[in-house]
């Protein structure tokens, strides 16, 4: 599936299932919420923490319940991912190039 496909699919899930789309202050507040059930699987998984009775390790999850906030939030404010992701990659290799190939903290 396209990012495109993905924000389609969400849309349609929203207009066939979800009445409407949250509003988009509450999908932001949503999307903190979902990064920091994150942060505590993989505070628990990678991190010092142990998982306490009945957690469990759902990282795919977590992060599969963050892309569908964040694709609702782009649908709600006209946002094209795909469009926005790839300029994301071309500052990034503008800026970035030769900058992580020269910290000496990246080599092994």
């Amino acid at each position: 599936m396209t990012i495109k496909e993905a924000q389609e699919t969400v849309d349609r899930w929203i207009k066939e299932y979800g009445v409407r789309y949250f509003s988009e202050l509450t999908n932001m507040a949503v999307l903190t919420e979902e990064v920091g059930e994150l942060a505590r699987v993989m505070a628990r998984k990678y991190g010092d923490q142990s998982f306490k009775a009945g957690e469990k390790d759902n990282l795919g999850e977590e992060m599969a319940d963050i892309l569908w906030v964040l694709l609702c939030l782009a649908n709600q404010t006209g946002v094209d991912l795909t469009t926005e992701l790839q300029k994301s990659i071309e500052k990034k290799t503008q800026r970035d190039s030769l900058r992580h190939i020269h910290n000496k903290k990246l080599k092994a």
